[in-house]
């Protein structure tokens, strides 16, 4: 079983910036395509970003492209979502995910594939 642990949340003022870290206990975290996902108040939950087992693929969704870099350190077993320029509509509580995965250039942006969830960490715009 892999366990997720997002961390970095908080409250920022709009077109500030946020690093949120995902740290992961799999043993052979590069086997995992991860995700980071989001949950505004009230909505369903979104894609944001995705990035391979490797690290050398990524994909956003076009609200954040631009703003948002997804990365990983395999060593450490974490993953990253550096967020810049955010916006209020930026605020949700953030997800990481994992999905075992043979090939290392795997991207996944649909949410049920994941077979991984983290608790998810709050993100707040003030405007």
């Amino acid at each position: 079983q892999v366990q997720l642990v997002e961390s970095g949340g908080g409250l920022v003022q709009a077109g500030g910036s946020l690093r949120l870290s995902c740290a992961a206990s799999a043993h052979t975290f590069g086997d995992y395509a991860m995700g980071w996902f989001r949950q505004p108040p009230g909505k369903e939950r979104e894609f944001v970003a995705t990035i391979s087992g490797g690290g050398a693929r990524t994909a956003y969704a076009d609200s954040v492209k631009g703003r948002f870099t997804i990365a990983r350190d395999n060593a450490k077993s974490t993953m990253y979502l550096q967020m810049y320029s955010l916006k209020p509509e930026d605020a949700a509580v953030y997800y990481c995910a994992a999905k075992f995965t043979y090939y290392s250039g795997e991207l996944y942006s649909d949410r049920s594939v994941y077979e991984h969830w983290g608790q998810g960490t709050q993100v707040t715009v003030s405007s």
